[in-house]
Order: structure tokens, then C-alpha cells, then sequence
């Protein structure tokens, strides 16, 4: 028995049945990408819409409650949050680091699918240009130019998919991280805020 033909027909087989995982995954992954879409496009609505404030005026208006409109909604509903927590009797000083942290954390596991298609993107482009192109080489042995051509197409096109993905993604990644990132300062400030008393005059 010839260990070296049998193992590479195995490995051939195997390269070659993970074709159409491949081609799904990619199909879902333009999805998702769709649905991200409209998620950050309604984001940045809301943000295109907020008043500009000046930053010396911000904590003022966080701890007088004129900040509505100025700042997001995932740090209005923060804030509400953060309201009933003080208004409550005892030492609330725990609650609101838990509060926050807690907060925190949810806001950046929430940017985990946008990495994971910046990530998988280009991976599975890569994956199904190399997949045909074996099988497309095979054909051409063969003499069969059809089928090089069939799989020349399938080898382009992910790969054209698979980095427009990748592409799009990181775009929103980046765009939405900066404005993760304010929300968290925006949280800091009012946390601090209740922690400390009111802003001196």
C-alpha cells in the first residue's frame, strides 16, 4: 500500500469537501455584514444629530440633566441607571463600580463580531481562492478547461468577497470603537461626578 498517495488523496479529499463550508460561510458573513450596516448607519444618525457641547460644560450638564441630546443614548440610559442607584439609601459606592465596570465590559463585548468578521473575512477568501485552485489545477491535467475556468471564477470571486468583507468591517470597527470610546469616558465623568459631589462653581 502506498502511504504517500493515500494520504495525499485524503488531504485532497479533505481540501475539497471544505469548499461549500466555505462558500456558506462566506454567504453568512455578507450577511452579517448587512446587518451591521444598518446598525452603524443608525448610529451615526443619532450622533449626527446630537448637540456639540464644550467639554468644560459637560459635567455640569451630566449632573444637572441637561445633557440629554448631547450625548447618546447608551449613556442617557447609563445615567438613569446611575440616578436610581444613588437614590437609594445606604453606600452605593460598590454598586456603581460594579455598574460601571459591568457596562464597560458588555460595551466592548459588543464589538466582538465586527473583529471576528475583520478577522474571518479575508481568512475565508483565502481559503476558497486556494480550495478551487487545487482542484482547478487537477482539471487542467486533465485536460479539462471548463471546469478550470468554473474554478478560477469560484477561486476570484471569494477572494473579492472575503476582502470586501474583511474590508467593511474594519471600517466600522474603527468608526464605532471611537465612539465606544467617548460613551466610556461620558460614563467615567458621571460616575465620577456622583462619587464626588456636586461640580464647585
Amino acid at each position: 500500500m502506498d502511504i504517500g498517495a493515500l494520504l495525499q488523496t485524503f488531504i485532497y479529499l479533505v481540501s475539497s469537501s471544505l469548499l461549500y463550508p466555505v462558500l456558506l460561510a462566506l454567504s453568512l458573513l455578507v450577511l452579517v455584514v448587512i446587518v451591521q450596516a444598518g446598525g452603524f448607519f443608525a448610529e451615526w444618525l443619532e450622533r449626527a444629530r446630537l448637540k456639540p457641547c464644550p467639554s468644560q460644560n459637560l459635567p455640569r450638564l451630566l449632573q444637572t440633566g441637561q445633557a440629554q441630546g448631547m450625548i447618546s443614548h447608551r449613556v442617557n440610559h447609563y445615567l438613569k441607571i446611575l440616578t436610581e442607584i444613588r437614590d437609594q439609601p445606604g453606600n452605593h459606592g460598590i454598586a456603581v463600580e460594579n455598574l460601571l465596570q459591568s457596562t464597560t465590559l458588555e460595551l466592548w463585548k459588543s464589538m466582538d463580531r465586527l473583529r471576528i468578521l475583520v478577522r474571518t473575512g479575508p481568512s475565508l477568501g483565502l481559503l476558497g481562492t486556494l480550495i478551487p485552485m487545487g482542484t482547478g489545477l487537477a482539471s487542467l491535467g486533465q485536460g479539462d478547461m471548463t471546469k478550470l475556468s468554473s474554478d478560477l471564477v469560484i477561486a476570484f470571486t471569494t477572494t473579492v468577497v472575503g476582502m470586501a468583507v474583511g474590508t467593511v468591517a474594519f471600517c466600522f470597527y474603527t468608526l464605532r470603537r471611537r465612539w465606544l470610546e467617548e460613551d466610556i469616558k461620558n460614563m467615567e465623568l458621571a460616575t465620577e461626578l456622583l462619587l464626588n459631589g456636586p461640580v464647585e462653581h
